[in-house]
C-alpha cells in the first residue's frame, strides 16, 4: 500500500525552477543538462530491457512529453523530462520534400508550428525556419529538429522509441540510426508482425516495439523467427490480462502500457498512486501524456523497493 506524499508544493517549485533554466539559457545549454541512460552498445539495451523481476520501471514519453513552455517532438522537451528521471521518448518520424527525416507528428504544419502546409511540401531548410507552439499554442523559440539531430543528442541520455508515419521508408530511418551509432537507444514502433519482420530483416540487431495483445501475436512473431530480446511489447491503452503479461514475463519481454488517454484521465481524477498500481499488475514502461506525475509516482516506487540499474545515473 503506498501512502500519498503531498509533493506538489515542491513540484511546482522545482518545474518553475527547471523551467526557468531552460528557457533563459542557450540551446546548448538546455541540452546539456540531461545524462540518465548510458547504454553504449546494443548489447546493453538488451540487457536493460529484457524482463526480471528486479526491472527498473519507466516512463515513456508520448510525443517526447510538451508541456507549457514545451512542445512535442523537441529536443528541448526531451531534455527538460530527462531532467527530471531516466525516460524513454517516444517521438513521430515524417520525411521532407527534399527526403530528409524530421520530427512531427501530423502531415500539416498549422497545429505545432507558426508555418501552414503539409510537411512534404516543405525542404528541411524550410522546416528550419520555423518555430514550434507549446500544448496551449504559444509560439516557442525551438525549432523542428531532425532526426539525425536527436539521435545524436540522445546517446547516453534517452531511449528512443520511433514512429515512423506513413510513407516513410523503413530503410532511410535505419541508416539515419546506422550514421549516429544509435543502436544502443534507438527502438521501432512496429504496429504487426509483418511490419516487424520486414524491419528485423532489414537490421536484425534493432529492437523493436511491437502490439501483443494475445498469445497468437507473439506466436506470430516467433514464426517470424525474431527473438524475444529484440522485442518491446506494447499491451495498448487499456490493462492487458495478467496471464498474457506473465506469458511475456517468462519470455523476458518488457510490456508497455498506453496509459495515454483514459488510464492517464483515470489517474488524474482517482489520484497518481494508480500509476504504481499499474507497475504492481506487471506493466514496465507507462506510455504517458502526464510524465512528471506518473514519474514522481515511480520515482517513490523505485526508492521504497531500492530498485537500481548500472545504466541509470
Amino acid at each position: 500500500m503506498f501512502r500519498r506524499i503531498n509533493l506538489f508544493p515542491f513540484l511546482i517549485f522545482t518545474t518553475a525552477l527547471l523551467a526557468s533554466c531552460f528557457r533563459t539559457g542557450t540551446s546548448s545549454d538546455v541540452l546539456a543538462g540531461s545524462k540518465t541512460l548510458n547504454l553504449k552498445t546494443a548489447e546493453e539495451l538488451y540487457q536493460f530491457l529484457t524482463y526480471d523481476e528486479n526491472r527498473y520501471p519507466l516512463i515513456s514519453l508520448h510525443r517526447g512529453g510538451p508541456t507549457t513552455g514545451y512542445p512535442e517532438n523537441a529536443v528541448e522537451t526531451f531534455a527538460f523530462n530527462a531532467s527530471y528521471r531516466p525516460v524513454i521518448v517516444e517521438c513521430d518520424v515524417r520525411l521532407t520534400k527534399d527526403s530528409a527525416l524530421i520530427l512531427m507528428h501530423d502531415s500539416n504544419l498549422n497545429r505545432t508550428t507558426n508555418g501552414s502546409g503539409s510537411v512534404d511540401s516543405k525542404t528541411k531548410n524550410e522546416l528550419k525556419g520555423l518555430r514550434l507552439k507549446d500544448p496551449n499554442g504559444k509560439l516557442t523559440p525551438y525549432r523542428i529538429p531532425s532526426l539525425e539531430e536527436a539521435l545524436a543528442w540522445g546517446k547516453g541520455r534517452v531511449i528512443f522509441t520511433l514512429d515512423i508515419k506513413q510513407g516513410v521508408p523503413y530503410d532511410l530511418v535505419i541508416r539515419a540510426i546506422r550514421s549516429q551509432k544509435a543502436e544502443s537507444n534507438a527502438i521501432i514502433i512496429t504496429y504487426s508482425a509483418n511490419q516487424a519482420a520486414v524491419v528485423h530483416n532489414l537490421a536484425p540487431d534493432l529492437m523493436l516495439s511491437a502490439p501483443i495483445k494475445n498469445e497468437a501475436d507473439l506466436v506470430r512473431l516467433n514464426d517470424r523467427d525474431i527473438p524475444d530480446n529484440r522485442i518491446i511489447a506494447f499491451l495498448g491503452t487499456r490493462e492487458a490480462d495478467k496471464n498474457l503479461i506473465e506469458l511475456l514475463h517468462e519470455h523476458g519481454i518488457m510490456c508497455i502500457l498506453g496509459t495515454l488517454g483514459n488510464l492517464d484521465r483515470q489517474a488524474k481524477q482517482k489520484g497518481d498512486q494508480l500509476y504504481a498500481r499499474f507497475i504492481e499488475n506487471g506493466a514496465d514502461i507507462l506510455s504517458t501524456d502526464r510524465p512528471l506525475e506518473a514519474g514522481r509516482v515511480l520515482d517513490f516506487y523505485i526508492k521504497k523497493r531500492n530498485i537500481t540499474s548500472k545504466f541509470t545515473q
